[in-house]
């Protein structure tokens, strides 16, 4: 298995550099490939910022991805929750850090929107400071 690099991602999803992203496609179809949540994270800001791409095209896309039988995640069970409190309005690198802070007793943040979309969804315990 190989880890990639928010890069690699990237060229994939967005097939718009002429040399790199039919490479990128052929080590992804040919590979089991690894995202960290941080390439995931990185990803979804890159396709937001850069690519221009809406907060749904950014899950779409995400989401498909995932679906590939190559690709596996740092922690699916944690990604599946964060695409689902996203889907549900949360903002996806929200959603993201609290997926990941399950097993702690309390995400806290100044947040005010966090702790209202955190309480809306179910996402878990968020404490405003």
């Amino acid at each position: 298995m190989l880890a990639i690099d928010t890069n690699i991602v990237v060229r994939y999803l967005a097939q718009d550099h002429p040399e790199q992203s039919p490479r990128a496609r052929d080590l992804i179809i040919n590979n089991s490939v690894r995202l960290s949540l941080t390439v995931l994270l990185e990803t979804a800001w890159v396709l937001r910022s850069a690519y221009g791409l809406t907060k749904q095209g950014v899950l779409d896309a995400l989401e498909a991805f995932s679906g590939l039988p190559q690709v596996h995640f740092q922690d699916p069970d944690q990604i599946a929750k964060a695409f689902a409190w996203a889907r549900q309005g949360m903002d996806f690198a929200d959603a993201l850090h609290l997926a990941a802070a399950q097993s702690i007793e309390s995400f806290v943040t100044f947040d005010q929107q966090l702790a209202t979309a955190a309480e809306r969804t179910g996402a878990g315990p968020v404490r405003l400071l």
